[in-house]
């Protein structure tokens, strides 16, 4: 199956809470988006991985994305050397994504920063030839994604281009709250966290409203690039 969009994540959850209105934008577009999480999230406070999967799997239900896999990378520990890159490149040149989506530059989890660099460097390196790979038995051809983009996670990172989204915060919000473990319920006994407060699910609307402001639209998602913006024309710009 090749995808117009891969987005990547460190855990189950950076994906819905940074750019799935982007994703379920595209997706009533006609676009085929998949996700792929690096780690189940095994460290978090709440929850379980088992609890994660299921949560996952409702979330991308609801965003209608095309496929989801997960890695199994140690959450916390991985690092970006050969064996995770070339994992990851597998992934890339199973799906052949002209975009991929991926983890902020630099964020309060480390692991943020450093799925950012992993995904980066395997879709470059997933472009050499003889960097030679297998999936299923069978020969992979080289594949590089013809753009990378970061989105926005905890840290307020000034984007590069936002995305309007107005229409599709709603959907959003509903993937981000599939999560039912990670996030601000009032009934729930798990302990409290840094994301499952109330003040959080707030300032996740806050945000994308705030960046739709700025652009004259009343929701947004905000992203970083690797390399300059070009456009054909100035009027294609909002």
């Amino acid at each position: 199956m090749k995808l117009d969009i891969l987005a990547i994540g460190a855990h189950p959850d950076d994906v819905e809470l940074s750019c799935s209105g982007t994703i379920a934008k595209e997706v009533s577009r006609g676009k085929k988006v998949g996700i792929l999480d690096l780690t189940r999230g095994e460290l978090g406070t709440r929850g379980t991985p088992e609890i994660r999967d299921q949560e996952a799997k409702n979330a991308s239900k609801i965003l209608g994305v095309a496929t989801r896999e997960n890695l199994g990378f140690k959450d916390g520990f991985f690092i970006n050397d050969q064996h995770h890159q070339l994992e990851v490149i597998k992934k890339i040149r199973k799906y052949k994504p002209e975009i991929v989506l991926c983890n902020a530059i630099v964020d309060r989890h480390i692991d943020h920063g450093k799925g950012s660099k992993l995904a980066s460097d395997s879709c470059f390196l997933s472009g050499l030839k003889k960097i030679e790979t297998t999936l299923d038995g069978v020969n992979q051809d080289p594949w590089r994604p013809k753009h990378v983009y970061h989105y926005i996670q905890w840290a307020n990172i000034e984007p590069d281009f936002v995305v309007d989204i107005s229409s599709h915060i709603d959907k959003k919000i509903e993937s981000v709250m599939a999560y039912t473990s990670q996030f601000y319920d009032a009934g729930s006994k798990e302990p409290v966290t840094p994301i499952s407060s109330k003040n959080f699910i707030e300032s996740v609307k806050y945000r994308a409203a705030d960046l739709g402001r700025i652009i004259g639209v009343n929701h947004a998602e905000g992203f970083t690039v690797e390399r300059y913006i070009a456009v054909d024309s100035i009027f294609d710009l909002i």
